[in-house]
C-alpha cells in the first residue's frame, strides 16, 4: 500500500482521474474494484470515484496491476503544428497557458473541422497534465486564449469565466462611427435562419425557447472620419457571434465579417480578414491573485491600423469611467 498527499496543483480534481495519471492504462473498472473493496481510501475512509480531491489529503493507493501498451496511445501531432502553437505563447507560468491565437483557425474541432488548437495541444504534454482550453474564440477571431496548465488552475479559470469575474475586453474595426460613442447593446439571441436561408444569430424575446441573455459594452477608441472606427468591446455574456451580431444589429459591423453586416459600404484596400480582436484579459490567477493580460495585434489589424490612421489604445482599461 502507497500513501500520497494530494499537491496544491491537483487541488479540486476527480479521485478516479487523479488515479490514472499515476498509472499509465489503468482502466477504470480496475478503479471502481479497488473503492468497493476499500482498497483505495482517501483520508483512510472509502470513497467514490468522482470524490474531488483536495490540498494535502491523503490517498492510499494499492498495487494495481497495469499492461503498459509498447507504444504511446495518445494523440500525436505534426512538426509543423507543434512549431505553430508554441509560436502562439504569450505567457506561460506553468498554472495559466495564454495564446495568441491567429485567425483562421479553430479553437476546437467539429464538422469539416480537422485542425485546430485543441488537437495540437500534446505540444505541451509534460507526462503528467495536459492544458485544458477553458473558454473559446471564432475561427475568424485573433486574440487571447487561455488554457489551465493543471486541474486546479483549469477549474479556477473556468469559474472565474462562469461568474464572469473575468473582464475580456476586445478590438474591433467597424464600419462607420457608432452614435453614441458608448454604450450598452443587450438583448435576447437565438439561433435562426438570416435573409439569404443560412443559420445564424437572430434576436428572441424573453421567456422563448433557447433564447438567451445577451450584453456588450462598448466604446469607440479612434475614428477615420466617418467611415471606419476603432471599437473597444467588453462582453458581459458569452453568447455565440455576440460582439459580432451586436455591432451588425445597431447599424456597424465589423470590417470583413461577410456573415454579420449592414447597410455601409465595405472598406476598401483593407485585408479581408474579420477585424475583431481578443486584446486584453483581467481574471483571478488560481495562485498569485488577480492578473491582467495584454495580447499583441496580429499583422492583419496592426496594417488595417495603420492604413486607417488609428491611434493605438494605451495600457488603460477602455471602459475605466464609463456609467453603465
Amino acid at each position: 500500500m502507497q500513501k500520497v498527499i494530494v499537491k496544491a496543483e491537483e487541488n479540486d480534481t476527480r479521485l478516479d482521474r487523479w488515479v490514472k495519471r499515476r498509472f499509465a492504462g489503468l482502466g477504470q473498472a480496475q478503479i471502481e474494484k479497488a473503492l468497493r473493496k476499500g482498497d483505495l481510501r482517501v483520508d483512510g475512509k472509502k470513497a467514490k470515484s468522482n470524490f474531488r480531491l483536495l490540498t494535502g489529503m491523503e490517498v492510499s493507493l494499492p498495487s494495481f496491476r497495469v499492461s503498459v501498451p509498447k507504444t504511446p496511445a495518445g494523440p500525436r501531432i505534426s512538426d509543423k503544428d507543434r512549431a505553430l502553437i508554441k509560436s502562439m505563447v504569450i505567457f506561460d507560468d506553468k498554472q495559466v497557458l495564454a495564446l495568441n491565437k491567429p485567425a483562421g483557425l479553430a479553437t476546437q474541432g467539429g464538422t469539416g473541422t480537422n485542425r485546430h488548437i485543441d488537437g495540437m495541444l500534446p505540444a505541451f504534454d509534460d507526462l503528467e497534465y495536459l492544458p485544458k482550453l477553458v473558454h473559446r474564440l471564432d475561427k475568424g477571431t485573433s486574440g487571447l486564449l487561455l488554457l489551465g496548465r493543471t486541474p486546479a488552475a483549469t477549474a479556477g479559470l473556468a469559474k472565474s469565466f462562469k461568474s464572469r469575474s473575468a473582464q475580456k475586453t476586445y478590438l474591433a474595426i467597424v464600419l462607420g462611427t457608432p452614435r453614441p460613442h458608448e454604450g450598452i447593446i443587450k438583448g435576447y439571441m437565438k439561433k435562426g435562419i438570416g435573409l439569404e436561408g443560412r443559420e445564424m444569430m437572430v434576436w428572441g424575446r424573453h421567456g422563448e425557447r433557447e433564447a438567451q441573455y445577451s450584453r456588450t459594452l462598448y466604446r469607440v477608441i479612434s475614428k477615420a472620419g466617418e467611415k471606419a472606427s476603432l471599437v473597444a468591446l467588453r462582453p458581459e455574456t458569452g453568447r455565440t457571434h455576440q460582439l459580432r451580431f451586436h455591432l451588425a444589429e445597431i447599424g456597424y459591423s465589423i470590417s470583413g465579417d461577410h456573415k454579420y453586416t449592414c447597410d455601409r459600404e465595405a472598406l476598401g484596400g483593407l485585408p479581408a480578414q474579420l477585424m475583431l480582436h481578443a486584446w486584453r484579459i483581467s481574471l483571478p490567477h488560481p495562485v498569485t491573485g488577480r492578473f491582467d493580460l495584454t495580447c499583441p495585434f496580429p499583422k492583419h489589424f496592426k496594417q488595417a491600423m495603420d492604413m486607417l490612421g488609428f491611434e493605438k489604445p494605451d495600457a488603460s482599461d477602455p471602459f475605466e469611467g464609463m456609467e453603465y
